[in-house]
């Protein structure tokens, strides 16, 4: 993805299309412990590749606040009409975890895939152990739709279980 493409507002964050300078400050993210938890591993060339210039549908923004790059958020359509929602993935950098921006970030998003994108359903699908990441998107008014066992594996190999979470466009917090 090139970064073109709306830039989105938060009440503290500003989303931006993801651009080519941004691959070593997601890497470095994507490379602490308490990220790469749940995200796996991703060194400078995996960024480039899948978050940088995706060969999918993805469309990722950087997260900025402060002026810095804070984190990235990420959406990918599901374009069959009777199917029709988009999916979400977030990830902060720990020094901006806990202060509110995840949500902050998820509801800029959300305005903008439901108001612009035509959407009437949004999913999100945490790890069921990452209680962080629960707590912040059901502030934002996601719920819980059911466990997906053994959705995804870990960095360590084993399998966890998923939250499947979803939003509807009335009931944005």
């Amino acid at each position: 993805m090139t970064a073109t493409g709306p830039v989105l507002h938060g009440e503290r964050v500003t989303l931006r299309p993801a651009a080519a300078a941004d691959a070593e400050a997601f890497a470095e993210m994507l490379a602490y412990p308490e990220v790469a938890r749940w995200w796996g591993r991703f060194d400078i060339e995996r960024v480039r590749r899948e978050l940088i210039a995706p060969d999918d549908e993805s469309v990722v923004f950087a997260v900025e606040c402060d002026g810095r790059v804070a984190g990235l958020i990420m959406y990918y359509e599901e374009a069959d009409p009777d199917y029709r929602h988009a999916g979400i993935d977030l990830s902060l950098h720990p020094e901006f975890q806990g202060r509110g921006l995840g949500p902050d970030a998820l509801r800029a998003l959300a305005r903008h895939l439901f108001a612009d994108r035509g959407h009437h359903r949004l999913t999100i699908d945490p790890a069921v152990e990452n209680e962080r990441a629960v707590r912040a998107y059901r502030r934002v008014g996601f719920r819980p739709v059911g466990v997906m066992r053994r959705y995804e594996r870990a960095p360590d190999g084993s399998w966890r279980d998923g939250l499947l979470m979803d939003l509807l466009r009335d009931e944005v917090e």
